[in-house]
């Protein structure tokens, strides 16, 4: 071989490319990033709430289904469906929904490609993957999270269709996004597709397309009715009908009406998961600071989409946001930061359009200054959001621990299943347990009333045996056995 041969035949190195502006590997790598921080920063040790205890109980073999009661959906038992029946792993059901969860985010922003770049959509979703709450839910059995997504996705729908000219499948899965969102949380959907209905009105009425924008509200019509359904049919099945089922979800919530929240709301934004009552002061109130932005980056999004001519595809998901958002800041008088998820990431999208009008509007010698600017503001996000988490995290781990040390102290008092669980915390308690925390228990089998310490047993209970639960940390309970 000579040396022109030798030098010809060495092999090329392939030069390995950024992603481009438009990459769909920007939605890929935030989706792929939302679901590992779910993994590293959520324990997988955390056992299931009260609420992800009566999801999961629905469609489980471990334990007796839980009372499902009136204010809740069917959709979320069928999400934790494919691992529930086959497994009681938690912690198999945690992985399960993080991979799911940073999947439905690639999803919900591939929805609004051709409407924006994709680096900016990438934007969107680290301020909304970014957030302790969206973080801490994701992994969970619960509703939030998944209305977020299925909100998204309806609206960037719904934008490509009536005002980015695409074709069926946007209309297609604008009605898969409203099915699967009433589906998981019916209140929700009806609040998110007021907007769009107003706006299918106002569209065919000031352009004349009857036909496109009247498909866009048949659709999402469709889509309320088709996820709506099963909800339907249960409630005259169990609760004699729709108005009754909402009298009694109401009561439950205490009552819906006019209800000032959003103070309990902004106490609630670092926790604690549940604010009911409301009376705690601000936790961490300079962790606060940075949410100050988020109003002045949607009215630059705002700015910069009149600037580009898209006005209409950065209002529609802030009307949607803000008016899924309204009902849980004027209509229930208690709060919870999970509540306002479906907001977040709609407004995720006016925020992003802020930032990028940021990066993209000076000179471009000071791009890079600006640029570095804007990347060190997302990072101390995520920090103070990740100081959350973590503390979020370690109190319910703790909180869910002393779950498993009543069960193991109650089996080593012979409440195995078959058997019924009643009192504090009772529903996850009993489901951990393999019991049954409704009904009535069959002749023979154990039934434990958990009772706090300083509390007193039912009068039918005050002869049966009484044991001291010892060994936990918050959950202070005597157990009376029969």
């Amino acid at each position: 071989m000579d040396a022109a041969t030798a030098v010809t035949s060495v092999p090329r190195v392939r030069r390995v490319r950024a992603p481009g502006r438009d990459s769909g590997w920007w939605l890929v790598g935030v989706g792929v990033a939302y679901a590992a921080a779910q993994l590293v920063f959520v324990s997988l040790r955390m056992g299931l709430s009260w609420d992800e205890s009566v999801y999961v109980s629905q469609v489980s073999a471990h334990a007796p289904a839980a009372y499902f009661d009136p204010a809740r959906a069917r959709g979320v038992p069928l999400i934790v469906a494919p691992v529930a029946l086959l497994t009681s792993s938690v912690a198999a059901l945690r992985v399960y929904l993080a991979v799911l969860s940073g999947l439905g985010l690639t999803l919900a922003l591939w929805t609004w490609r051709g409407l924006r770049q994709a680096w900016v959509l990438g934007l969107a979703g680290v301020t909304f993957g970014g957030l302790w709450v969206a973080q801490y839910y994701g992994p969970q059995a619960m509703p939030d999270i998944w209305s977020a997504l299925g909100g998204l996705a309806a609206a960037g729908c719904f934008c490509r269709w009536a005002f980015g000219g695409s074709g069926k499948r946007a209309l297609a899965g604008l009605g898969v996004s409203v099915a699967f969102v009433t589906l998981v949380r019916p209140g929700d959907a009806v609040y998110l597709c007021l907007p769009l209905l107003v706006v299918a009105g106002v569209g065919a009425w000031v352009t004349g397309r009857f036909g496109r924008y009247g498909a866009a509200a048949g659709v999402i019509v469709g889509g309320l009715l088709a996820g709506g359904a099963e909800w339907v049919v249960e409630a005259y099945a169990r609760f004699g009908g729709i108005g009754r089922r909402l009298h009694a979800a109401g009561a439950e919530q205490g009552g819906f009406g006019l209800h000032f929240a959003l103070p309990d709301e902004l106490r609630a934004l670092n926790g604690p998961t549940l604010c009911r009552p409301c009376t705690i002061g601000f936790r961490d109130p300079g962790l606060d600071l940075w949410w100050l932005a988020l109003p002045v980056l949607g009215a630059l999004g705002i700015v910069a989409a009149r600037r580009a001519g898209r006005m209409a595809s950065v209002l529609l998901p802030t009307a949607c946001g803000l008016c899924v958002a309204g009902q849980y800041l004027f209509m229930i008088n208690y709060a919870a930061p999970r509540f306002l998820l479906p907001a977040y990431a709609l407004l995720a999208i006016p925020v992003a359009d802020g930032l990028a009008f940021i990066l993209t509007a000076v000179r471009r010698e000071l791009r890079p200054s600006v640029a570095a600017t804007v990347t060190c503001f997302l990072i101390l996000q995520l920090v103070t959001q990740h100081l959350v988490l973590d503390h979020e995290v370690g109190g319910t781990v703790t909180f869910h621990n002393d779950y498993t040390r009543i069960v193991a102290e109650l089996a080593a008092r012979g409440v195995r299943p078959p058997c019924l669980i009643t009192g504090v915390q009772y529903i996850p308690i009993a489901f951990a347990a393999g019991c049954a925390s409704t009904g009535n228990a069959a002749p023979g089998e154990p039934v434990a009333i958990l009772v706090q310490v300083l509390g007193h047993p039912p009068s039918y209970a005050r002869t049966w045996r009484v044991y001291r639960i010892t060994g936990t940390t918050i959950l202070k309970v005597n157990a009376y056995i029969h």
